[in-house]
C-alpha cells in the first residue's frame, strides 16, 4: 500500500511547494483538498503517476499548513472537518514560515494552542514531516480518542451507570462525592470521604467501610473497619462501649461487629439486601480488578425503619466502582511512598528518608532547646565476606546487622543504612553519654554476635562508630552526619571496633544554618500547637 496523506488548504490558499516537495521525497504522497464555507472539493489527487494511490486508502495523518495570522474560527472549521471525515486519523498542523514584511507582523499560534484547538502533532517547518509522520505511524496513534459512531453506550455495565431517573440533587452530591475522592492520598482520608458524600445521598443509622485482609482469601475474609459515619440506637446505648470509641474511634471500636450480609457480599461479590435481628441492611463489595477491598455496609435500625429500595441498590453499585479505585489507589500511594523511602535488602529506612527526619529533628531540637545524637558506623573489613563466601553471604550478614541495630535501640530511635555496610542512627532527645551507652551497646553485639550469612557459617565481625550530638558538635543536620562520618573514620584509624566523638566545636556551615533557621521560621506558625516533648532523661541507660 502506498503511503499517504490528506493536505488540507483553505481554497484560496496554494499549498507551499516545499511541503510537497518534502513530503515527495520523503516517499509520501498528498492528496490536496481545498475547504469552502458550504462546500467541499472533491479531492484532487497529485498528478505524479508514481504517487497516485486510492482514495479507499487509510492515510497516514491529515495535514494542514496553519499560514501566519490564520483565523481561529478557520481552524475549527478545519478540526470539525477532519474529524468528520477522517474520525480515526491524526490532525497535523505545518506552520508555513512568515518570512517578508508583511508576514512579520501577523499572529503566529504557538504550539500549545493549536493542540487545544485539536492538532494532534505540529510541525514547524517542513522537513520535520517525515520524522514526525513516522513517529506517528510507529507509535499507532490515531488521534484524539473518539467513540465510534455505530457503537451504543450497552457496552457499559448497567451497574456502572447512575439510575436513570436520578434527581438533580441526587446528582450533584453523587459528582461531588467522586471529585471529592481524587484529592484524597491517605485510605482512611478516602473512606471518610466516600461516607461523607454517601450520607446526604441514602438514609442510614450507620455506614461503615470495612477493608479485607490481604491475606485471607475471599472464603475466609477477616474484615476490619476503616470507617463509620454514625452509630444505631442500640450501640449508642451500649455503656461499655464509650470506652472503646473514646480510645480507639468509632471505627475500631466496631471491630468484629460487621453484618452476615457484608461477609456474604465478601465471598458471593454481589449486593446483598436483608433483614438481620431488626435491622435492614445493605453490604456492596468494593472491587478493583480481580481483588475485593473490602465491603460498603449500610445499616437502619428500628421497627419503623424502612428496607433500602432497588434504586439505592443501582445508586451504590454505580458508586461502588469509585470508591473501591479510591481506596486501592490510596493503598499504591501508601506503599509507592514506603518503598521510596525503605531500604529493599535490611528494610531498614533509606538516606532519602534518613534526610527528611534529621531535618524535622534538628528543626524540633532547636525550637525547644533539646538535643538528637547520631551514631554513624560502618562494619570492619565488610569486602573480605564478600570476597571470601560471596555477595549474597554478605548480602544476609547485612540483613542480621539490621536485627542487631533494632534490638539495641528504642522504638522512637531511627535507624537507616546509609549505603553498602555504613548504617546511621538517630536518638531524638539524646546527649553524648547517652549516644555512647547505646554505641557501645551495639559495638559489644556485633562483637559477640557469629552472623551466619544464610550458609550456617560463624563469621566474627567488628564495627566503627562515630558519634556526633547537636547542637554541640554540629549546627545542621548535614553537619550532624558529616561530623559523625568523620568521627567514624577516626576509629577506623585508631585500629577499628572502637568508638570515637566529633570535635566539640566544628566550624559553623553558615549557609546550611540560615537555611534550616528560614525553614523552621516558615514551619513555626504551623507547628505553634505542636505540645512540647518530655525529656527522656536516663532513658537510654537503662537499656
Amino acid at each position: 500500500m502506498t503511503r499517504h496523506v490528506v493536505l488540507l488548504t483553505n481554497a484560496h490558499e496554494a499549498p507551499a511547494a516545499t511541503l510537497i516537495e518534502v513530503l515527495h521525497g520523503a516517499g509520501i504522497a498528498a492528496f490536496v483538498e481545498g475547504i469552502r464555507e458550504e462546500e467541499m472539493l472533491a479531492p484532487v489527487v497529485n498528478q505524479d503517476a508514481e504517487a497516485r494511490v486510492t482514495v479507499d486508502d487509510a492515510p497516514l495523518a491529515v495535514l494542514y499548513e496553519v499560514i501566519p495570522g490564520a483565523d481561529t474560527r478557520e481552524l475549527y472549521a478545519v478540526v470539525e472537518h477532519a474529524g468528520a471525515v477522517w474520525p480515526t486519523t491524526p490532525l497535523v498542523a505545518c506552520r508555513r514560515s512568515n518570512k517578508g514584511t508583511a508576514a512579520l507582523s501577523l499572529r503566529t499560534l504557538d504550539a500549545a494552542t493549536l493542540k487545544r484547538l485539536g492538532f494532534r502533532a505540529i510541525a514547524d517547518e517542513p522537513a520535520q514531516l517525515p520524522a514526525l509522520l513516522r513517529e506517528l505511524e510507529n507509535r499507532g496513534t490515531t488521534g484524539e480518542l473518539r467513540r465510534p459512531v455505530d457503537v451504543e453506550t450497552a457496552w457499559l455495565p448497567e451497574t456502572l451507570l447512575l439510575p436513570a431517573k436520578t434527581s438533580r440533587s441526587d446528582l450533584r452530591a453523587a459528582f461531588e462525592l467522586v471529585a471529592s475522592l481524587q484529592f484524597t492520598h491517605a485510605q482512611t482520608n478516602a473512606a471518610n470521604a466516600a461516607l461523607a458524600g454517601l450520607a446526604p445521598l441514602i438514609k442510614a443509622d450507620r455506614w461503615t467501610i470495612y477493608l479485607t485482609s490481604e491475606a485471607s482469601g475471599n472464603e475466609a475474609a477477616a474484615l476490619e473497619p476503616l470507617a463509620v459515619r454514625g452509630l444505631t440506637t442500640s450501640e449508642r446505648a451500649i455503656p461499655e462501649q464509650d470506652w472503646q470509641r473514646a480510645l480507639l474511634g468509632h471505627a475500631l471500636a466496631l471491630s468484629g461487629a460487621e453484618s452476615k450480609a457484608a461477609r456474604e457480599a465478601v465471598v458471593k461479590t454481589l449486593t446483598i439486601r436483608k433483614r438481620e435481628g431488626g435491622r435492614r441492611i445493605i453490604a456492596v463489595p468494593l472491587i478493583n480488578g480481580e481483588r475485593v477491598m473490602g465491603v460498603l455496609e449500610g445499616v437502619r435500625e428500628g421497627t419503623g425503619s424502612r428496607a433500602f429500595t432497588k434504586a439505592n441498590l443501582r445508586l451504590l453499585d454505580a458508586l461502588a466502582l469509585p470508591i473501591a479505585s479510591a481506596l486501592a489507589n490510596s493503598l499504591r500511594v501508601a506503599e509507592a511512598e514506603r518503598l521510596s523511602q525503605t531500604d529493599d535488602l535490611t528494610k531498614l529506612h533509606n538516606a532519602r528518608y534518613l534526610r527528611q527526619y534529621l531535618l524535622s529533628e534538628v528543626r524540633r531540637a532547636r525550637r525547644y532547646s533539646s538535643s538528637v545524637a547520631a551514631l554513624f558506623f560502618d562494619l570492619d573489613d565488610f569486602k573480605r565476606v564478600n570476597d571470601a563466601h560471596g555477595h549474597l553471604v554478605g548480602s544476609h550478614v547485612l540483613m542480621e546487622m539490621a536485627g542487631i541495630i533494632l534490638s539495641s535501640v528504642r522504638d522512637t530511635d531511627v535507624v537507616a543504612r546509609y549505603g553498602g555496610d555504613e548504617f546511621v542512627v538517630v536518638l531524638p532527645e539524646s546527649d553524648v553519654e547517652q549516644a555512647l551507652l547505646v554505641a557501645e551497646r551495639m559495638r559489644q553485639k556485633i562483637e559477640r554476635n557469629a552472623f551466619t550469612g544464610g550458609r550456617s557459617l560463624r563469621l566474627q565481625l567488628t564495627a566503627s562508630f562515630g558519634v556526633a550530638t547537636f547542637p554541640r558538635q554540629a549546627q545542621s543536620p548535614q553537619q550532624l552526619v558529616a561530623n559523625a562520618d568523620a568521627a567514624m573514620y577516626e576509629a577506623k584509624a585508631a585500629g577499628k571496633n572502637c568508638i570515637r566523638f566529633a570535635a566539640n566545636r566544628p566550624a559553623i556551615d553558615r549557609e546550611a544554618v540560615a537555611w534550616d533557621e528560614k525553614s523552621s521560621r516558615a514551619n513555626e506558625e504551623s507547628s505553634a500547637s505542636e505540645p512540647q516533648p518530655a525529656p527522656v532523661g536516663d532513658t537510654q541507660s537503662s537499656k
